[in-house]
C-alpha cells in the first residue's frame, strides 16, 4: 500500500476466538507496519479493554514477538504452538528428498493419545535424527512441550485446536483479494477490505454449526473461556 508517498508492505493482523457456545468469531483486525511484539500486546489489550475475559488457550505460530506478547497479556494462558508450522519449521532443516519421512515421524508423535506419550516418542524421533540432522533434534526437543498443551483439553478439541488451520481458509482469502487490487490507496482502504471479509466469515461461522462442543470440556473448565487463534 502507498504510505507518506511510498509503495510498502503491511501486515493484516486477525484474532478469531471460540466463545463459550463453541462458535468461532472473529474478535479483532488491524493492519499495521510492524509485525512486533507491541503491535500485537497493543490488539490483545484491547481485546482485554472490550471485556475479553477468561482466556483458556492461545493457538499460534512461533512469533517471538507474538510469544511476548501473549505472556503479558494473558498470563498465566497457555500457550499451543501450531503443529503444522512446527512441522514446515522442521522440514525446512533437511533436504527436500527426506522431508517426507521426517514428518512421518513427528505426525506419530502428535497422533498420540496422551501427552506423555507424545513426548517420549518425539523424543525418540530426535535420537533417530541427531547423527545426520542435529539441529533437527536440538529443535524438536526443545519445541515439542509448546505442541502438546492442547492435551489438557478434551479429546473432542484437539484436533480442532492443535493448529491455526481455523483461520486459513480467511487467510487465503484475503491473499487472493489482495493480489487482485495489488497496491492499496492507504492503510485505511486495506484494513476496510479485510475487515469486511472477516466480518462475512464471522457471520457465517455464528449462523453455522458450533466449532466446539461446550459439553465436551471437563470439570475443570470456567464459564465464558475463550480459545484465541492469532
Amino acid at each position: 500500500m502507498r504510505v507518506a508517498g511510498q509503495v510498502v508492505s503491511q501486515a493484516a493482523l486477525i484474532v478469531m476466538g471460540v466463545r463459550d457456545d463453541g462458535k468461532r468469531e472473529i474478535l479483532a483486525v488491524s493492519v499495521t507496519g510492524r509485525e512486533s511484539g507491541p503491535d500485537y500486546e497493543d490488539l490483545f489489550r484491547g481485546l482485554r479493554a472490550r471485556g475479553l475475559r477468561g482466556v483458556r488457550l492461545v493457538v499460534s505460530d512461533d512469533h517471538a514477538g507474538l510469544r511476548a506478547a501473549i505472556q503479558r497479556t494473558f498470563p498465566g494462558v497457555a500457550w499451543q504452538r501450531c503443529q503444522v508450522h512446527f512441522q514446515r519449521n522442521l522440514a525446512a532443516r533437511v533436504a527436500r528428498k527426506r522431508r517426507a519421512a521426517l514428518m512421518a515421524d513427528v505426525r506419530t508423535a502428535f497422533q498420540a493419545p496422551t501427552a506423555d506419550m507424545a513426548r517420549t516418542l518425539a523424543f525418540g524421533v530426535a535420537e533417530r535424527w541427531r547423527a545426520s540432522h542435529p539441529k533437527v533434534a536440538e529443535l524438536l526437543e526443545d519445541g515439542i512441550d509448546a505442541c502438546l498443551n492442547v492435551y489438557a483439553l478434551p479429546p473432542h478439541h484437539r484436533s480442532r485446536l492443535r493448529t491455526t488451520n481455523a483461520l486459513e481458509r480467511l487467510h487465503q482469502e484475503i491473499k487472493r483479494r489482495t493480489r487482485v487490487i495489488r497496491i492499496f490507496p492507504n492503510p485505511e482502504s486495506c484494513l476496510r477490505m479485510i475487515t469486511s471479509l472477516c466480518m462475512e466469515h464471522s457471520e457465517e461461522w455464528l449462523a453455522g454449526r458450533r466449532y466446539l462442543d461446550p459439553a465436551a470440556l471437563d470439570d475443570t473448565t470456567q464459564p465464558e473461556q475463550e480459545v484465541l487463534a492469532a
